[in-house]
């Protein structure tokens, strides 16, 4: 809901530039004179009084009446717009590894080192910016998988949701197949035209309740597309450790991934498979997929809107008033 300001009749406007051209003749025709008289040279340098200097606000205030008049006829209005998303959109199920890997201090980011989630965390903030009308939804898992958020157009929850995950929170071990399963059913909550997973991993499935392929072949017969990202790099990579005796430390570990697996539950759901091994491939990745998946949203708007030129009219027939009270008493003209 957005507030807002208008004119109803904005070509009433127009109007406003005829005043200075009025304003223009109306000096032009006093500076003429009406009669010839003597000159005035010896009393110009005398102070003027009060009244004398106030008779040139008499003026202002008679087109001051006019262009509040001017607005009023424009007809002023503030109002409150509603837009309405009509469509169904793309629901989109992100599943995110925290596992002790994504622990691994392989990705730069303007010349800093970061572990891989804190990669993700940037990337994916990017890659919900620019959905539209897509419900997203947020399923993590590590040791188990678990629903962080269901699925909601809410991006600014969905956003502040993903900065607060953590390594380790769903245990270390890594349950592709689990995460898969999750995600199916969070899925299943919302009837969409197109569902899609978008699963990251840096490791192996050894841990949960379901195969990874078994649950690919449930996904691809309810005709859900499964995306796979494999992140991270190859061999081995350096984790930050604080050890009780030499203190924090880095050590080097083999890290590895099982593409075989990820490879074929894209194959099967009819999806991809990505490996990122830095910063700017993860990007490309992200922004590969969001054109793949776009979806023509079309928006409803309601407006309603409350007139405000009433609250113009009394103050313009105010001054009105005032100026033809001044212009035939105290600042009688006489030609």
């Amino acid at each position: 809901m957005n507030a807002m300001f208008r004119f109803a009749s904005p070509y009433f406007l127009l109007l406003l530039t005829l005043i200075p051209v009025t304003v223009g003749y109306r000096h032009r025709r006093m500076q003429r004179p009406v009669m010839a008289s003597s000159g005035t040279d010896a009393v110009k340098d005398l102070p003027k009084s009060i009244v004398i200097r106030l008779a040139a606000v008499v003026p202002a205030i008679f087109y001051g009446a006019l262009i509040v008049m001017i607005a009023a006829l424009a007809r002023p209005q503030w109002g409150t717009r509603q837009m309405e998303v009509d469509a169904s959109g793309i629901n989109i199920v992100l599943a995110v590894d925290l596992s002790g890997s994504m622990a691994a201090l392989d990705f730069k980011h303007e010349g800093q080192i970061i572990n891989r989630l804190q990669a993700v965390k940037q990337v994916v903030q990017d890659f919900i910016a620019h959905r539209n009308g897509d419900r997203i939804g947020l399923v993590v898992f590590g040791s188990q998988a678990y629903t962080q958020l269901p699925l909601t157009r809410d991006y600014t929850t969905i956003a502040t949701m993903l900065e607060r995950l953590k390594i380790g929170s769903a245990g270390r071990a890594t349950a592709i197949g689990d995460a898969l399963g999750i995600a199916l059913k969070r899925l299943a909550d919302i009837e969409s035209r197109s569902n899609i997973i978008i699963l990251l991993t840096d490791g192996f499935s050894n841990s949960g309740e379901f195969e990874p392929l078994a649950t690919a072949a449930i996904a691809r017969d309810q005709g859900v597309k499964v995306y796979t990202i494999g992140v991270g790099s190859r061999g081995r990579a350096p984790f930050q450790v604080n050890d009780p005796i030499f203190g924090q430390r880095y050590i080097y570990q083999r890290v590895d991934m099982d593409e075989e697996t990820l490879q074929a539950i894209a194959d099967k759901t009819g999806g991809l498979y990505f490996r990122a091994e830095d910063l700017e491939g993860l990007k490309k990745i992200y922004a590969t997929i969001d054109h793949l998946e776009k979806t023509t949203v079309k928006m409803k708007t309601f407006a309603e809107y409350n007139d405000l030129y009433p609250y113009l009219l009394l103050p313009a027939f105010g001054l009105l008033a005032l100026w033809m009270v001044l212009q035939n008493t105290r600042f009688l003209r006489v030609p």
